[in-house]
């Protein structure tokens, strides 16, 4: 009997991450076993999603897999970044592991990124969602019985009457011809608390709304460059 390929997944705790891991947990040749999530230690939460880790931590258990998180500071250089990630998938290639599973739509630039991070321990990547329209991928995410509420909006494609949306038909007819309909250009972000892969469904409250501008990586130190951010926090009960 041929051997499966030990595979951990890199949960972002939103609704792209929770649709790619359902897809490959019924592929046959893997053995999913761990989630992987890097943290802002400046906040305790989830980074560029915002979601605490407490929420986190119940997602992994409903999902019943073992969470490693990456532990990062908000202030890290991309050298430093690199370091810290290259520290993690070493320690998880000593454990045995061969793959990795990611929920990457079409963003070339960070495939490819991923990809030649992970060739150096001969890690294999996986992208389940790979190409495939965005429309129709949200629709099947909601067919299949996920539930994910939208905890990040970029303020500059999207009001605050996004925020803290469940996405739903409706959500997805209210978009901007300009936004894909699963932001997979950032536009906005999610966390999913309900679906196939979920023994039971994560309990939260809706808490507050906060405003969050970060400086334009590509940008000079013009403050009228930096990128704004709206996040829904979301309360653990």
């Amino acid at each position: 009997m041929e051997q499966k390929q030990k595979t951990y997944f890199n949960w972002s705790s939103g609704k792209d991450a929770a649709f790619a891991l359902y897809l490959l947990k019924k592929d046959k040749t893997l053995n999913i076993d761990k989630l992987l999530t890097s943290i802002n230690t400046d906040h305790n939460k989830v980074s560029m999603h915002g979601v605490r880790r407490g929420l986190l931590e119940k997602q992994a258990e409903s999902i019943g897999l073992s969470l490693d998180t990456i532990e990062l500071s908000e202030e890290l250089s991309m050298e430093e970044y690199n370091l810290e990630m290259q520290k993690a998938v070493s320690k998880l290639k000593s454990e045995g592991y061969t793959s990795s599973g990611f929920g990457d739509i079409f963003l070339e630039d960070l495939r490819m990124y991923r990809e030649e991070q992970l060739k150096t321990l001969n890690i294999s990547c996986l992208f389940p969602l790979w190409k495939k329209d965005t429309k129709e991928l949200i629709h099947e995410f909601l067919a299949l019985g996920f539930k994910a509420i939208v905890i990040c909006i970029k303020s500059d494609l999207l009001d605050t009457s996004f925020l803290g949306r469940v996405i739903d038909e409706r959500f997805i007819s209210d978009l901007p011809s300009n936004v894909d309909p699963c932001g997979e250009n950032g536009e906005f972000h999610t966390f999913c608390f309900d679906g196939p892969i979920f023994t039971k469904p994560i309990p939260f409250l809706v808490g507050d709304k906060i405003f969050r501008s970060y400086k334009n990586p590509n940008q000079d130190d013009d403050l009228e460059n930096d990128i704004g951010f709206w996040y829904c926090d979301l309360l653990p009960c």
